[in-house]
């Protein structure tokens, strides 16, 4: 595994006069790479090929000034950012990468901590801990931090309440295709029905996480830890768009009786809309975020660093309000609304997005000689 200290070496050979943002070429790069050059960086997007125009293209930087992409790296597939001579060039752009979901989904993990000897800012291990098949995963950080997240079913067989069956698609492994059920032998037909219409595999279902379904009002908490300051913000908060239960959830209650009979619901992520929060209510969003970043501190050194989320619903089923935690994304969400939404605002004056955030935390520590504390 790559070490740290091989990276905090390598970072220290930069020139830090002419340090270039990296990313890959989708989720957040438009927003990282907005944010960078606002700040001055220079900014690169390694794409893949046929899904490359948005940045050799669209918002390519322009010689007047419009635009934010300076320069691309056209791959054959993203994996291919671990060849020798791509990382050759990104070093000496003095490249400093922005890790995302795409970062992780397009990529094996061990090829990453092993091979990727770029410096990443945010913490290059705990990306692998989103999955729910790993050790000490989102699930057992949430538990040690005291932050309540659903009930797990270890067998279907114990399933007592509605549940969702958090199970990936066939064809894209990395895509949902959950579905709900209230019992076994409901779990049982939902399930058999998918495995024959090829929507899932049996490898899959063997590793699916079965969860109690929480009803509430649905929200994601969109965090940044600066380990320059030692202090957690708020950037903003928002809730899903996903296909095609926006579209179902917009029927008629008997209309949509009548199309569950010819297609299942499915949670695929499209986009976000931004939504508030009660004032009252931000004290506890805080004491969240805080009591996960001390946690990962101490199971997972050096801890969360930059952006991260805890997603899921606030519920008040026993008298109170309470966040219940349905995911965590250990890295910068892929919400780019974050702006629009007035908690950076509060602290800043003007709202900021994740990727100026993100830029204004680097370019900070080139100034305070700290860039080696926020990579790894």
């Amino acid at each position: 595994m790559i070490q740290r200290k091989q990276i905090q070496k390598l970072t220290g050979s930069y020139d830090n006069d002419k340090i270039t943002i990296g990313v890959l070429g989708g989720h957040s790069a438009l927003d990282v790479c907005r944010g960078a050059k606002k700040h001055g960086f220079r900014t690169i997007a390694v794409c893949q090929k046929n899904r490359e125009k948005t940045y050799t293209k669209y918002y390519k930087t322009r010689k007047d000034g419009r635009g934010c992409v300076d320069e691309t790296i056209l791959l054959d597939k993203f994996a291919d950012i671990t060849k020798p001579d791509v990382q050759e060039k990104l070093r000496k752009l003095n490249t400093i990468f922005i890790h995302n979901r795409y970062f992780w989904v397009y990529f094996d993990f061990t090829d990453i901590e092993n091979n990727f000897n770029i410096p990443i800012y945010g913490t290059r291990t705990m990306l692998k801990l989103e999955e729910r098949d790993v050790p000490k995963n989102q699930y057992y950080l949430l538990e040690k931090a005291g932050i309540r997240y659903p009930k797990i079913f270890k067998s279907p067989k114990n399933i007592d309440r509605l549940v969702i069956v958090k199970v990936n698609e066939a064809i894209r492994g990395y895509e949902r295709a959950f579905f709900y059920a209230t019992s076994y032998k409901d779990y049982k037909n939902k399930s058999d029905e998918m495995l024959a219409k090829k929507m899932i595999t049996n490898e899959a279902l063997e590793k699916a996480v079965i969860e109690e379904y929480v009803i509430g009002a649905q929200i994601n908490f969109n965090y940044f830890y600066s380990v320059i300051d030692d202090e957690l913000e708020i950037m903003g908060t928002d809730t899903r768009r996903q296909t095609n239960l926006d579209g179902l959830i917009r029927l008629p209650a008997n209309e949509q009786l009548e199309v569950l009979k010819y297609m299942k619901p499915k949670i695929i992520e499209t986009g976000h809309i931004a939504a508030t929060t009660k004032e009252s209510i931000i004290e506890k969003i805080f004491d969240l975020g805080e009591k996960f970043v001390k946690t990962t501190k101490k199971e997972c050194p050096p801890g969360i660093i930059g952006p991260f989320a805890l997603q899921g619903a606030i519920a008040a089923d026993k008298g109170r309000e309470e966040m219940v935690v349905f995911d965590v994304s250990m890295r910068i969400p892929g919400s780019p609304l974050t702006p629009f939404t007035p908690h950076s605002s509060y602290l800043y004056g003007d709202s900021i997005s994740y990727g100026e955030r993100i830029a204004m935390e680097i370019k900070k520590a080139i100034e305070q000689d700290m860039l080696k504390e926020i990579v790894t």
